[in-house]
Protein backbone atom coordinates (compact mmCIF):
# COMPACT_ATOMS: atom_id res chain seq x y z
CA UNK A 1 0.00 0.00 0.00
CA UNK A 2 1.42 3.50 -0.92
CA UNK A 3 -0.20 6.68 -0.59
CA UNK A 4 -1.82 9.33 1.79
CA UNK A 5 -3.89 9.04 4.78
CA UNK A 6 -4.74 12.34 6.27
CA UNK A 7 -5.73 12.08 9.84
CA UNK A 8 -7.85 13.99 12.02
CA UNK A 9 -5.19 13.47 15.66
CA UNK A 10 -7.76 12.80 18.43
CA UNK A 11 -6.52 14.69 21.74
CA UNK A 12 -4.50 12.60 24.42
CA UNK A 13 -2.44 10.97 21.62
CA UNK A 14 1.01 11.65 20.40
CA UNK A 15 1.77 11.56 16.78
CA UNK A 16 3.36 8.57 16.94
CA UNK A 17 0.31 6.84 18.59
CA UNK A 18 -1.55 7.24 15.52
CA UNK A 19 1.08 5.68 13.85
CA UNK A 20 1.06 2.85 15.81
CA UNK A 21 -2.44 2.48 15.08
CA UNK A 22 -2.31 2.94 11.61
CA UNK A 23 0.31 0.38 11.55
CA UNK A 24 -2.38 -1.90 12.97
CA UNK A 25 -5.04 -0.78 10.57
CA UNK A 26 -3.13 -0.81 7.27
CA UNK A 27 -0.53 -4.00 8.13
CA UNK A 28 2.32 -2.27 6.94
CA UNK A 29 5.32 -1.24 8.83
CA UNK A 30 6.81 1.84 6.59
CA UNK A 31 5.03 4.86 7.70
CA UNK A 32 5.66 8.33 8.91
CA UNK A 33 3.80 11.63 9.18
CA UNK A 34 4.31 15.19 8.16
CA UNK A 35 4.49 17.54 11.33
CA UNK A 36 4.34 16.08 14.91
CA UNK A 37 0.85 17.38 16.80
CA UNK A 38 1.15 17.83 20.65
CA UNK A 39 -0.94 15.11 22.85
CA UNK A 40 -3.33 18.02 23.21
CA UNK A 41 -3.49 18.92 19.74
CA UNK A 42 -5.97 17.86 17.48
CA UNK A 43 -6.61 17.89 14.05
CA UNK A 44 -4.36 17.33 10.26
CA UNK A 45 -1.90 15.04 10.61
CA UNK A 46 -0.82 13.61 7.15
CA UNK A 47 0.39 9.92 7.23
CA UNK A 48 2.42 8.88 4.58
CA UNK A 49 2.62 4.85 3.61
CA UNK A 50 4.93 2.63 2.03
CA UNK A 51 6.99 3.71 -0.72
CA UNK A 52 5.44 7.51 -0.10
CA UNK A 53 7.48 7.61 2.68
CA UNK A 54 10.55 8.10 1.20
CA UNK A 55 9.39 11.61 -0.33
CA UNK A 56 7.92 13.06 3.26
CA UNK A 57 11.42 15.71 3.21
CA UNK A 58 10.62 16.81 -0.35
CA UNK A 59 7.38 18.03 1.03
CA UNK A 60 6.68 21.19 -0.54
CA UNK A 61 3.71 22.94 1.61
CA UNK A 62 5.30 23.60 4.70
CA UNK A 63 2.54 26.43 5.77
CA UNK A 64 0.05 25.45 7.62
CA UNK A 65 -3.05 27.00 9.74
CA UNK A 66 -4.32 26.57 13.42
CA UNK A 67 -7.58 27.50 15.63
CA UNK A 68 -6.58 27.85 19.18
CA UNK A 69 -7.78 29.34 22.28
CA UNK A 70 -6.03 30.68 25.21
CA UNK A 71 -6.87 32.42 29.03
CA UNK A 72 -4.88 35.29 30.30
CA UNK A 73 -3.84 35.86 33.72
CA UNK A 74 -1.22 32.71 34.27
CA UNK A 75 1.59 31.56 33.13
CA UNK A 76 2.47 28.12 33.26
CA UNK A 77 5.87 26.08 32.31
CA UNK A 78 4.38 24.03 29.55
CA UNK A 79 2.97 27.34 27.40
CA UNK A 80 -0.40 25.29 28.47
CA UNK A 81 -2.69 24.29 30.62
CA UNK A 82 -1.13 21.28 30.83
CA UNK A 83 1.55 22.31 32.48
CA UNK A 84 1.79 23.56 36.13
CA UNK A 85 0.82 27.23 36.84
CA UNK A 86 4.17 29.67 37.81
CA UNK A 87 2.92 32.83 37.65
CA UNK A 88 -0.92 34.66 38.10
CA UNK A 89 -1.52 38.02 37.74
CA UNK A 90 -4.79 39.95 36.99
CA UNK A 91 -6.16 40.75 33.92
CA UNK A 92 -6.40 44.17 32.61
CA UNK A 93 -6.98 44.48 28.90
CA UNK A 94 -9.74 44.22 26.05
CA UNK A 95 -9.96 43.06 23.04
CA UNK A 96 -8.67 46.42 21.13
CA UNK A 97 -5.39 45.53 23.82
CA UNK A 98 -5.62 41.81 23.46
CA UNK A 99 -5.92 42.28 19.35
CA UNK A 100 -3.21 44.94 18.80
CA UNK A 101 -0.95 42.26 20.68
CA UNK A 102 -1.47 39.75 18.68
CA UNK A 103 -1.22 41.92 15.55
CA UNK A 104 2.39 43.10 16.51
CA UNK A 105 3.18 39.71 16.07
CA UNK A 106 2.27 39.53 12.20
CA UNK A 107 4.88 39.27 9.43
CA UNK A 108 8.52 38.09 9.81
CA UNK A 109 9.47 38.01 13.22
CA UNK A 110 12.14 35.44 15.53
CA UNK A 111 10.91 32.93 18.07
CA UNK A 112 12.98 31.09 20.44
CA UNK A 113 11.43 27.36 20.47
CA UNK A 114 9.91 26.09 24.04
CA UNK A 115 10.96 23.58 25.80
CA UNK A 116 8.20 21.19 25.61
CA UNK A 117 9.01 20.98 21.61
CA UNK A 118 10.02 17.49 19.83
CA UNK A 119 13.34 19.64 18.53
CA UNK A 120 16.66 17.60 19.46
CA UNK A 121 19.33 18.73 21.27
CA UNK A 122 22.39 16.39 21.27
CA UNK A 123 19.69 13.76 20.01
CA UNK A 124 17.38 14.17 23.08
CA UNK A 125 14.05 15.88 22.10
CA UNK A 126 13.93 19.52 24.28
CA UNK A 127 10.68 17.92 26.42
CA UNK A 128 12.14 15.32 27.56
CA UNK A 129 14.99 17.84 28.69
CA UNK A 130 12.26 19.44 30.66
CA UNK A 131 10.75 17.09 31.95
CA UNK A 132 13.83 16.31 33.86
CA UNK A 133 13.83 19.65 35.14
CA UNK A 134 16.58 21.08 32.29
CA UNK A 135 16.25 24.55 30.64
CA UNK A 136 18.91 24.75 27.91
CA UNK A 137 19.30 27.57 25.93
CA UNK A 138 17.22 27.84 22.29
CA UNK A 139 17.80 30.09 19.09
CA UNK A 140 15.50 32.34 18.02
CA UNK A 141 14.41 30.86 14.41
CA UNK A 142 13.03 33.28 11.89
CA UNK A 143 9.44 32.11 10.99
CA UNK A 144 6.33 33.97 9.34
CA UNK A 145 2.98 34.51 10.69
CA UNK A 146 1.01 35.49 7.11
CA UNK A 147 -2.48 36.58 9.14
CA UNK A 148 -3.25 36.17 12.72
CA UNK A 149 -6.98 37.21 14.18
CA UNK A 150 -8.42 37.38 17.60
CA UNK A 151 -11.99 36.50 17.85
CA UNK A 152 -14.06 38.45 20.23
CA UNK A 153 -15.53 36.84 23.42
CA UNK A 154 -19.23 36.18 22.97
CA UNK A 155 -20.19 37.61 26.12
CA UNK A 156 -18.21 40.76 25.12
CA UNK A 157 -16.79 41.37 28.90
CA UNK A 158 -13.01 41.01 29.75
CA UNK A 159 -13.16 37.09 30.67
CA UNK A 160 -9.64 36.30 29.63
CA UNK A 161 -10.83 33.78 27.15
CA UNK A 162 -10.18 34.11 23.61
CA UNK A 163 -9.90 32.22 20.30
CA UNK A 164 -7.18 32.62 18.07
CA UNK A 165 -6.73 31.70 14.34
CA UNK A 166 -3.30 31.86 12.85
CA UNK A 167 -1.66 30.63 8.99
CA UNK A 168 2.04 30.45 9.47
CA UNK A 169 4.88 28.93 7.93
CA UNK A 170 6.64 25.83 9.20
CA UNK A 171 8.49 25.83 12.91
CA UNK A 172 5.68 28.04 13.89
CA UNK A 173 4.91 27.18 17.73
CA UNK A 174 1.41 28.83 18.46
CA UNK A 175 1.72 28.14 22.76
CA UNK A 176 4.81 30.51 21.96
CA UNK A 177 2.93 33.04 20.24
CA UNK A 178 0.01 32.92 22.89
CA UNK A 179 3.07 33.14 25.51
CA UNK A 180 3.99 36.25 23.44
CA UNK A 181 0.90 38.19 23.53
CA UNK A 182 1.00 37.25 27.38
CA UNK A 183 4.22 38.89 27.98
CA UNK A 184 3.23 42.09 25.73
CA UNK A 185 0.19 42.22 28.24
CA UNK A 186 1.94 41.70 31.42
CA UNK A 187 -0.35 39.08 32.79
CA UNK A 188 0.56 35.77 31.14
CA UNK A 189 -1.14 33.55 28.72
CA UNK A 190 -1.71 29.90 28.49
CA UNK A 191 -3.21 28.03 25.52
CA UNK A 192 -6.15 26.17 26.66
CA UNK A 193 -6.58 24.13 23.04
CA UNK A 194 -5.15 23.87 19.57
CA UNK A 195 -6.09 22.41 16.45
CA UNK A 196 -4.36 22.12 13.17
CA UNK A 197 -6.76 22.72 10.10
CA UNK A 198 -4.16 22.89 7.26
CA UNK A 199 -0.72 21.08 6.41
CA UNK A 200 0.93 20.08 3.76
CA UNK A 201 -1.31 20.75 1.32
CA UNK A 202 -4.47 19.16 3.34
CA UNK A 203 -7.45 21.00 4.70
CA UNK A 204 -8.94 19.53 7.78
CA UNK A 205 -12.18 18.51 5.56
CA UNK A 206 -9.74 15.53 3.74
CA UNK A 207 -9.15 13.86 7.77
CA UNK A 208 -10.26 10.93 9.04
CA UNK A 209 -10.69 9.86 12.75
CA UNK A 210 -9.14 6.83 13.94
CA UNK A 211 -12.84 5.65 14.14
CA UNK A 212 -13.79 5.80 10.69
CA UNK A 213 -10.91 4.17 9.67
CA UNK A 214 -11.13 1.04 11.93
CA UNK A 215 -14.61 0.52 10.63
CA UNK A 216 -13.94 0.98 7.28
CA UNK A 217 -11.14 -1.99 8.00
CA UNK A 218 -13.98 -3.95 9.86
CA UNK A 219 -16.18 -3.35 6.91
CA UNK A 220 -13.56 -4.29 4.63
CA UNK A 221 -14.36 -0.82 2.78
CA UNK A 222 -10.53 0.65 3.90
CA UNK A 223 -8.78 2.09 2.54
CA UNK A 224 -10.89 2.82 -0.32
CA UNK A 225 -11.55 7.01 -0.64
CA UNK A 226 -9.05 8.00 2.53
CA UNK A 227 -5.75 6.56 0.69
CA UNK A 228 -5.13 10.17 -1.11
CA UNK A 229 -2.40 9.45 -4.33
CA UNK A 230 1.06 10.06 -3.02
CA UNK A 231 1.31 12.69 -6.31
CA UNK A 232 -1.64 15.01 -4.15
CA UNK A 233 0.95 17.11 -2.01
CA UNK A 234 3.18 17.88 -4.89
CA UNK A 235 0.55 18.78 -7.39
CA UNK A 236 2.30 22.63 -7.24
CA UNK A 237 5.17 21.38 -8.95
CA UNK A 238 5.66 21.57 -12.49
CA UNK A 239 5.29 18.44 -14.37
CA UNK A 240 8.13 17.25 -17.21
CA UNK A 241 6.30 14.91 -19.94
CA UNK A 242 8.86 11.97 -20.74
CA UNK A 243 9.13 9.18 -23.43
CA UNK A 244 8.00 5.90 -22.69
CA UNK A 245 12.27 4.71 -23.17
CA UNK A 246 12.73 7.81 -20.67
CA UNK A 247 10.18 6.75 -18.35
CA UNK A 248 12.01 3.15 -18.32
CA UNK A 249 15.36 4.66 -17.61
CA UNK A 250 14.03 7.38 -14.48
CA UNK A 251 12.26 4.46 -12.87
CA UNK A 252 15.22 2.61 -12.66
CA UNK A 253 16.64 5.35 -11.15
CA UNK A 254 19.13 6.82 -14.17
CA UNK A 255 19.27 10.70 -14.91
CA UNK A 256 18.13 11.85 -17.95
CA UNK A 257 19.49 14.45 -20.33
CA UNK A 258 18.01 17.61 -20.09
CA UNK A 259 18.47 18.70 -23.51
CA UNK A 260 16.33 15.88 -24.80
CA UNK A 261 13.42 16.90 -21.82
CA UNK A 262 10.50 19.43 -23.19
CA UNK A 263 11.92 22.68 -24.80
CA UNK A 264 12.69 25.29 -22.93
CA UNK A 265 12.39 23.09 -19.37
CA UNK A 266 13.52 25.09 -16.61
CA UNK A 267 15.28 24.13 -13.29
CA UNK A 268 14.03 22.80 -9.78
CA UNK A 269 11.82 20.31 -8.62
CA UNK A 270 9.31 18.54 -11.28
CA UNK A 271 6.45 16.09 -11.40
CA UNK A 272 7.52 13.18 -13.85
CA UNK A 273 4.88 12.20 -16.42
CA UNK A 274 4.45 10.01 -18.98
CA UNK A 275 1.00 10.24 -20.14
CA UNK A 276 -1.09 10.15 -17.07
CA UNK A 277 0.88 8.61 -15.40
CA UNK A 278 3.13 9.88 -12.57
CA UNK A 279 6.48 8.16 -11.68
CA UNK A 280 7.92 10.20 -9.32
CA UNK A 281 10.10 13.54 -8.72
CA UNK A 282 13.28 14.57 -10.69
CA UNK A 283 14.89 17.45 -9.75
CA UNK A 284 17.24 19.57 -12.25
CA UNK A 285 20.04 21.97 -10.12
CA UNK A 286 20.59 25.42 -10.98
CA UNK A 287 22.52 24.97 -14.44
CA UNK A 288 22.30 21.41 -14.49
CA UNK A 289 21.86 19.30 -17.45
CA UNK A 290 20.50 16.66 -16.17
CA UNK A 291 17.12 15.43 -14.37
CA UNK A 292 17.64 13.38 -11.63
CA UNK A 293 15.67 10.78 -9.58
CA UNK A 294 14.75 12.65 -6.28
CA UNK A 295 12.30 9.77 -5.56
CA UNK A 296 10.16 6.94 -7.78
CA UNK A 297 6.94 6.08 -7.61
CA UNK A 298 7.21 2.43 -6.83
CA UNK A 299 3.53 1.87 -7.93
CA UNK A 300 4.65 3.28 -11.12
CA UNK A 301 7.51 1.07 -11.09
CA UNK A 302 5.60 -2.00 -10.30
CA UNK A 303 2.69 -1.06 -13.42
CA UNK A 304 5.62 -1.41 -15.65
CA UNK A 305 7.04 -4.46 -14.67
Amino acid sequence: MDGIIVVDKPAGMTSFDVVAVLRGITHERRIGHAGTLDPMATGVLPVFIGAATKALPLLPGSDKRYSARFTLGITTDTGDVTGSIIREAPVDADYAAVNAAAQSLRGEIMQVPPMYSAIKRGGTPLYVLARRGQTVEREARPITIYDISLAVPADGSRSGEYGLEVFCSKGCYIRSIITDIGDRLGCGAAMTSLRRTFAAGFDIYRAASLDELREAARAGTFPGEYLIPSEYPFSGFPEAQVTERQAGRFLNGGALARERLEPGIGEGMFRVKYGGSFLGLGEIEPEGTELRARWINSAAKSARQ
